[in-house]
């Protein structure tokens, strides 16, 4: 078990996203998402070193980029803010997140990371002839250079830029400072800061276009998504690298749609039923099964690895939906008790030990869901993970012949298992219990105590019994 759960049920501050920019750009290319989430997020876009109005200063490594970047952010002092990073800005932003999950001062309550088409914590994957040939770039002429950009940028979107875009992304690409460009060609986007990262608990939205072919969705698959606990990835069609100038309508809902549903910390409970688990109604016993459930869990990367559990969780999303920004982590919690040998031992006889049949279901289920969509199942649609799951769930989708696979009647039991698994977790948790006004946990004290329940007749409820929060669905 990790530290208990302790959140404060003050209103969050008012939220604000700092955005890093791709090579070449600069904050002006968040522009279109200031106007597009404006009212709701509070975007401040930052210019790196050598890049837009900072190409006069120094310092291209992504460990000074990162130093001044968090210098930027503890001039603003916010109280919970997110990230934004796109390609270069994803790697710098990842290193930010570590010092902030290490405690660096100035650098508390952040919430999420928005990596757009990221440049991964390890070498970026980058064909040599394709780094040659842009190190030979803005070497000539003004007009040379200028093609230079113009090759630059039309390579890297799927269909042409509106004018006043393509032009804007140009003129940054021109005023970068040639030294920062080739710093981040020679030196930055080889920089290998994966043990350094390592896997974070910052919550992340990855995004990469469809056409995308250097940093697209298999390279943010198999280099980006191990390095976080919790990870969500959408592929956007039809775009290339990008993508805030390509689609930012569809980056500003995919931002919205992730700071609604995903938690920021698992929910607290209301002073009344606080009181009622301390009161001497309930047992110690009772009581401390009750505190030990508020704790959090830690990952179990022996039982699941960083791109299984994020599948997992948006699975159990499916299956047992939460409302609120504060939700239970199920998934986790399931993970736990199959770590800790907690759960209560039972499984379909034709299914493997708990832990194996979880790895095999999880990855055929995302094999078929690779066959709807490249992305696999994080990048299908509400409605197609629904449709999937039913498919299992009614004994359609499965696989036979190699020993990692379930046959279709194991994935339904397979499934049936992932259901009870995720509805035990949530309806034993404190915060449902709270939310339901489940009185049940009262029964009695230890030794002279009060009694539990006098009044039992239909209708009838004691005057300490606590009342449903629970809104009846019309």
């Amino acid at each position: 078990m990790a530290g208990r759960s302790e959140i404060s049920d003050q209103k969050p501050d008012t939220l604000t996203m700092f955005a890093l920019h791709f090579l070449g750009g600069s904050a002006r290319e968040w522009q279109p998402l200031v106007d597009r989430l404006a009212g709701r997020v509070d975007v401040i876009p930052i210019d790196l070193p050598g890049f837009g109005d900072a190409a006069d200063l120094s310092g291209y490594t992504v460990d000074a980029m990162a130093a001044y970047v968090a210098g930027r952010i503890r001039e603003h002092a916010p109280g919970r803010w997110i990230l934004a990073g796109h390609s270069m800005g994803a790697k710098v932003a990842c290193a930010i997140s570590r010092m902030s999950e290490d405690g660096d001062a100035g650098l508390a309550g952040l919430s999420h990371l928005i990596l757009v088409a990221g440049s991964p914590p390890g070498p970026e994957p980058m064909d040599d002839a394709k780094r040659q040939e842009m190190l030979g770039w803005f070497r000539g002429s003004e007009a040379e250079n200028r093609a230079d950009a113009v090759r630059y940028i039309k390579a890297n979107v799927g269909d042409a830029l509106p004018d006043p875009l393509q032009d804007g992304a140009i003129a940054d690409v021109l005023r970068t400072r040639h030294a920062a460009w080739l710093a981040w060609l020679e030196n930055g986007s080889r920089e290998d800061w994966s043990a350094r990262i390592g896997r974070l608990d910052t919550p992340a939205l990855i995004l990469a276009g469809e056409t995308d072919e250097g940093l697209g969705a298999d390279a943010q698959t198999t280099m980006m998504v191990p390095h976080f606990r919790t990870v969500q990835m959408t592929v956007l069609p039809k775009a290339g690298h990008l993508l805030p100038l390509e689609c930012p309508d569809a980056v500003a809902d995919c931002i919205l749609d992730v700071l609604a549903s995903q938690s920021h910390g698992e929910p607290s409970l209301d002073a009344e039923y606080r009181a009622l688990i301390q009161s001497p109604r309930v047992n110690e016993r009772t009581r401390q099964v009750l505190r030990d459930r508020l704790e959090t869990v830690a990952p179990h990367p022996d039982v699941l690895d960083a791109p299984a559990m994020a599948l997992l969780r948006l699975v159990v999303e499916r299956l047992v939906p939460q409302q609120g920004e504060r939700q239970i982590d199920l998934a986790a919690r399931m993970v736990d008790a199959m770590a800790t040998a907690s759960g209560d031992g039972w499984r379909f006889a034709d299914l493997p030990a708990d832990a194996e049949a979880l790895r095999r279901g999880l990855q055929i289920l995302d094999h078929a869901a690779c066959s709807l969509d490249r992305g696999g199942f994080a990048a299908l649609s509400p409605k197609q993970r629904d449709t999937l799951l039913g498919d299992i769930a009614n004994g359609r989708s499965g696989t036979t012949g190699p020993e990692t696979s379930l046959s279709p009647q194991q994935m339904k039991r397979w499934f049936e298992d992932l259901c009870a698994a995720a509805t035990q977790m949530y309806v034993a948790h404190p915060a449902t219990q709270d939310r339901l006004g489940y009185s049940g946990i009262a029964n009695r004290g230890d030794g002279a105590g009060p009694a539990g329940f006098v009044h039992v007749g239909l209708g009838e409820r004691e005057p300490w019994e606590p009342l449903s929060k629970a809104k009846t669905q019309p």
